[in-house]
Parts: C-alpha cells; structure tokens; sequence
C-alpha cells in the first residue's frame, strides 16, 4: 500500500524521530511505499543520516509544500494517510483527496501514553463532514493499544560494544576505564547544574555525554562555566542519528531522556533511565508520568519504587543512586517484558493489521 505520513516538528527531534522511525518500519519490515511530507527537512534528513542507504532511497522524503503540488492528485493518492499527532492535513492536499476515485483512511496518530484510557479509544472512528474515513490510533503498552515503536530492536549492550560509529569515535577515546557512563538529553527547564554539582559528590567516576546543545545548556562556552571535580568528566557530543544514539544509550549505565522516541528506545536499551517528560502548563504531564510509573514498577519492590520515583522527579542523585543496580536489573527485566508484548511487531505491525 502506499502511505503518506505528514509530520510537522514541534520539538526539535521527538516528532520527526517517530515518524521516520514508523516509516522505515512500514518500508523495511512491511514493504510499504512510504512517502513523508516534513515542515522541518534539515532535522528529519540529519536524523535519518544514519540509516542504510537502501533503506533511504526507498523512503521518499518531500518538504511540507510538495503535498499539495499539483502534479501529485488524484495521480498519486495514497492509501492510508497518517497525522502525526493530530497536526492538520493542508486544505489543497486535502481537497485533492476529496476528487480521489478512490478514498484512502485517515490515521489521527496519538501521542503515547500509558494512560488506562487510552485503550478504550483506541482504533475508535472519528466521523468527518467530508466522509473520508479517520481512526484514532493510540500507541501504548498494553496489548490492546496500538503498540510500540520497536524498529530496530536493540542487541544487548555488551554485543555491539566495539561497533562505535564514525562519529562518535573521537569522544569514546576520552572514555575512562572504570567510570560510569550517563547519557544527558533533557529539556532546558530541568535542574542539571544541580544534578550534576551532586553527582560530582558522590566518590565515583562518572563520564557524563552531553547530546547536541547541551553545553550550551549548562553555559560551559562561556565565563559562567560549571566547577564539577575531576571524577566528573562532561564529554559534548556532535548531532549523531537515529541510530547512533539507541547506540549511544546502549553503551551507557543511565540515560537521561526527554520526548516519545527517545523515552521508547532507553527502555528497549535495558538500563535504567530518567523520562524528562515534556512539561505542559496544565500539569497533564505529571499524570501521564504516573500512569507509566504504575506499569514500569508493578513489580518492583518498595524500596526501588521510591528510589525510581524520586529519579524521574529530579531528586538529587545521592538520594537514589545507591538502588542503580536493582534497578539495572529490573530495567532488563522491564526490556524482555516489553518484547514478550509487543511480539506481533508493535505499532507498525498493528497500524497494518488494522488498514487491511
């Protein structure tokens, strides 16, 4: 079949790392014919950078604008096509549809949330005046969801420890035998001089990787640079791809990450994490970390529950970091959990069963 998947990036990389994610999936494990209309093609074409060139001649990639030309309908109509989470459709694109001979579905592609509502509006018709039909599709971690992104499944850490990316060589050499690693891609309302200022006291070598811009963060090109001891060693990482960071965050004994994609694949990666979950003015975001904090330790002991819960809330580091091994092996555990439930493919095998 062919898909169109609209994608206008709203933060930085979330937006545009699914939708590429999702497309390649459709494209390499489905056979899909996957076309992407981006609002931002700089970023989108940096993230999918790193992906077999094969794999991205397949994918057609097109800016915004070109979905309305008017040599594309009604030549051209796809099958399915996707909003990614919920950004509107433009009005030329959408009448091109309108005088399609054949009307494709609509997919209203949600944002994930472990919310229990979720699954009770999952795959649920949204009636439009135009008659097109429109689906909501929730990805989610329950069976009856529509899935996680799982294209492609990391190997243990250990396995792909000596495959380091080009671009990543030059900063792996200053690696420390010995000292833990923690990867660092946050919002900038979040408290890292602070957190980092605790780390430095505890009696560990730590080297920390800083994801692009985050030096910027923490003022470190300038006067008002952070004093950190020299068992704390911050390491700036260049703009790497998709895949070079799943490679970065499986290399790492703690991950700091922010958005969807990035909070999917540090989980995939086995190791524990912080979900640095986008604030939003109505608080909802506390509820939606709830809701995931409620699946993620159902089975985990009181002691971690309050280690990890005051983790993903900003506590300092001295306040949990003793509980880092339970939770290592209870984020392994949380791993093949995962696997064992999204066995029948995740979101892009459901989203595919579902149009057919």
């Amino acid at each position: 079949m062919r898909w169109d998947i609209f994608c206008q990036i709203v933060d930085n990389y979330g937006d545009a790392g699914v939708c590429w994610r999702l497309a390649r999936s459709l494209s390499s494990l489905h056979g899909q014919q996957v076309r992407i209309f981006c609002d931002d093609l700089p970023t989108l074409n940096l993230l999918a950078s790193g992906s077999d060139e094969a794999l991205g001649h397949k994918i057609d990639i097109q800016p915004w604008e070109a979905s309305y030309s008017n040599a594309r309908h009604p030549v051209e109509t796809p099958d399915v096509v996707i909003e990614a989470f919920g950004c509107d459709l433009p009005e030329r694109y959408l009448a091109g549809l309108f005088i399609a001979p054949i009307k494709p579905i609509i997919i209203n592609l949600e944002y994930l949330s472990a919310e229990p509502w979720v699954a009770e509006f999952h795959a649920k018709a949204s009636p439009q005046s135009h008659g097109i039909p429109k689906y909501f599709f929730f990805p989610g971690f329950q069976e009856d969801t529509g899935g996680l992104l799982l294209d492609p499944i990391p190997l243990e850490g250990g396995q792909v420890a000596h495959l380091v990316p080009q671009s990543l060589k030059s900063i792996w050499l200053k690696l420390r035998s010995g000292a833990k690693r923690i990867s660092v891609f946050c919002y900038p309302g979040a408290p890292l001089r602070k957190w980092l200022e605790d780390l430095a006291s505890i009696d560990e070598s730590v080297d920390v990787l800083l994801t692009h811009g985050h030096a910027e963060l923490l003022n470190l090109c300038s006067e008002k640079t952070i004093a950190l001891p020299s068992n704390i060693q911050l390491l700036s990482m260049p703009f790497v791809s998709q895949d070079e960071y799943d490679w970065v965050l499986s290399q790492c004994d703690f991950n700091i990450v922010r958005g969807e994609d990035s909070f999917v694949r540090a989980q995939l990666a086995g190791k524990p994490f912080i979900w640095h979950i986008y604030p939003q003015e109505d608080r909802a975001h506390e509820v939606k970390l709830a809701a995931f904090l409620d699946l993620y330790l159902e089975n985990a002991s009181q002691e971690l529950r309050l280690a990890t819960i005051a983790a993903m809330t900003w506590a300092m580091p001295s306040e949990w970091l003793k509980s880092l091994e339970t939770w290592d092996s209870h984020s392994k555990a949380w791993r093949s959990h995962i696997l064992k439930t999204q066995g029948d493919g995740g979101l892009a095998a459901r989203l595919v069963r579902f149009i057919a």
